[in-house]
């Protein structure tokens, strides 16, 4: 378990950005560096005190960045390295931190290392991603590229057909197929040293860490995700060495292994057994006002992991991400609210996705951009204000990277932040409040006393407790509790002979 946490990642709360469609200063319809630059004060005086920032390398741009063709080179698009350079100053200079999104199971089809793999001589890349010894070997339950080149072999993908998969080898190669490499082959341990190589580039220029995409992945026949586990531990031991304030953060959804790994922090994933759709993103949401969901199994696993790793509460929940539906597909602005009070006093680290703090919305049916697909609707342009594209952009409707939300009344930052009863403000005052209550901070302790309607929590840690009630149902609750309110949103909620009165939709914080 890794136990030299940077101490900054303690009271951290970030901001995602979606670099494309964020802030775009030179009128070519797609954000950049410059915009993002532009805008770093915006996210202080929300109170995120940190970034994370897609990905911004040079790419074919086949999966949104996700398909890197140079992990060293800025994509023109978005500016140079200077300017990413300037990003991480300028956000220091303002007391925040920004971590990269490292992409470490596969490039770009276009990458250099892929183009002189594919070479039917020898080389230095031969080895550096997965291919099969035959060009009619198939590996079962994995995708292939095949008869792309003049090497015998298929070379097998991850997720898109435009991304082969890096060799970190097998942690239990088929003795039959010999093309399945060990992970202490020259191969596989040479592209663990290229990323370490570019992990050691960026944190040299500022960098403050890394979101890991798809961390757990990297491995082949690899189940229990032990080979996994002791890769990212020698990586680990290379940043305790050389960058000890460095920040991991993993896209894993099994943080019992992601921190065992040595990461600090891990996601939670809509996908896999975490149950956190259960609150957000299926027919009857916990959150509903409705009050037909449930957050018992959501709990239950969490309660699971939380034990399994030593109570470190370091799973972070976040908003969303531009793999997902927006909060507010499902949710109005009041059940936002509540949600927000959730995410805010949960252990780890809450990671906010750029625009869910204004409540915009996911643009179902719109044409996929770039791989997006289905989620190409919650990657929509940032709407700032009222003015030309929502204040995203000068360029013309049609060079817009995503179109922009077309309705009359969608929000807007400037407006929220003008509005005192606006979402983003009631954002503002739980980043706040969190920022300043050490028991609802990343590293304090989480006791579950309810798992129904209301949820209602504990949090403790720096000799403070903090009773959490989040009660989203229309229905009003009384839940046992003494001490002083911190915090409420909905109806105003009292405390009289040892009980606690809050209204339906609403959501309050105790300290005991």
């Amino acid at each position: 378990m890794n136990t030299n946490n940077p101490s900054w990642l303690d009271n951290a709360v970030f901001y995602e950005i979606y670099p494309q469609s964020f802030n775009d200063t030179n009128a070519d319809g797609i954000g950049d560096i410059n915009g993002i630059i532009e805008k770093l004060d915006y996210i202080a005086e929300l109170g995120a005190n940190a970034i994370w920032l897609n990905p911004c390398y040079l790419s074919p741009f086949d999966d949104a960045g996700y398909d890197v063709e140079d992990y060293y080179t800025v994509a023109p698009r978005y500016g140079t390295n200077d300017d990413l350079v300037r990003l991480f100053c300028e956000a220091h200079k303002r007391g925040m931190r920004v971590i990269l999104d490292l992409v470490p199971g596969h490039t770009s089809y276009r990458h250099k290392w892929f183009t002189e793999s594919k070479k039917p001589q020898k080389n230095e890349y031969t080895d550096r991603y997965v291919w099969t010894d035959s060009i009619w070997c198939v590996p079962q339950g994995m995708a292939c590229l095949r008869g792309i080149s003049q090497r015998d072999g298929s070379a097998v993908v991850n997720f898109f057909s435009s991304q082969p998969a890096l060799n970190y080898g097998f942690y239990k190669p088929d003795p039959e197929q010999k093309w399945q490499q060990p992970m202490d082959a020259p191969g596989p341990l040479a592209t663990r040293e290229a990323l370490k190589d570019i992990m050691r580039f960026w944190l040299s220029a500022g960098c403050d860490g890394f979101r890991v995409d798809m961390a757990g992945s990297l491995v082949k026949n690899d189940e229990d995700g032990k080979g996994t586990i002791a890769l990212w531990q020698d990586i680990r031991a290379f940043l305790d060495s050389e960058f000890p304030e460095a920040a991991m953060v993993s896209e894993w959804g099994e943080p019992d292994k992601s921190l065992i790994g040595g990461f600090h922090m891990d996601f939670l994933l809509h996908f896999g057994p975490s149950h956190y759709n259960d609150l957000f993103r299926c027919d009857e949401p916990y959150f509903s006002r409705r009050g037909k969901g449930s957050a018992k199994e959501f709990v239950a696993k969490y309660k699971e992991n939380y034990a399994k790793t030593d109570e470190k509460g370091l799973i972070c929940i976040p908003s969303g991400n531009h793999d997902m539906d927006r909060l507010s597909y499902r949710l109005d602005t009041d059940e936002l609210k509540v949600a927000f009070a959730f995410l805010l006093s949960m252990p780890g680290a809450p990671f906010i996705y750029y625009g869910d703090e204004i409540g915009m919305r996911y643009l179902p049916g719109i044409e996929s951009v770039e791989g997006g697909f289905n989620r190409t609707g919650a990657r929509s342009p940032m709407q700032w204000d009222k003015t030309l594209n929502a204040g995203f952009s000068n360029a013309s409707a049609e060079k817009l990277y995503i179109m922009i939300d077309p309705s009359a009344d969608r929000p807007d930052a400037l407006s929220q932040m003008n509005d005192s009863k606006s979402l983003r403000s009631e954002v503002k005052r739980l980043i706040e409040l969190r920022k300043k209550t050490p028991a609802l901070q990343s590293r304090a302790k989480i006791e579950f006393l309810s798992d129904g309607y209301p949820l209602v929590y504990k949090r403790s840690g720096s000799g403070q407790t903090v009773t959490v009630i989040i009660n989203p149902a229309d229905s009003p609750a009384e839940v046992k509790a003494e001490g002083r309110i911190l915090y409420s949103v909905g109806a105003d909620a009292v405390i009289e002979n040892g009980s606690c009165k809050l209204s339906g939709a609403s959501a309050v914080f105790i300290e005991n």
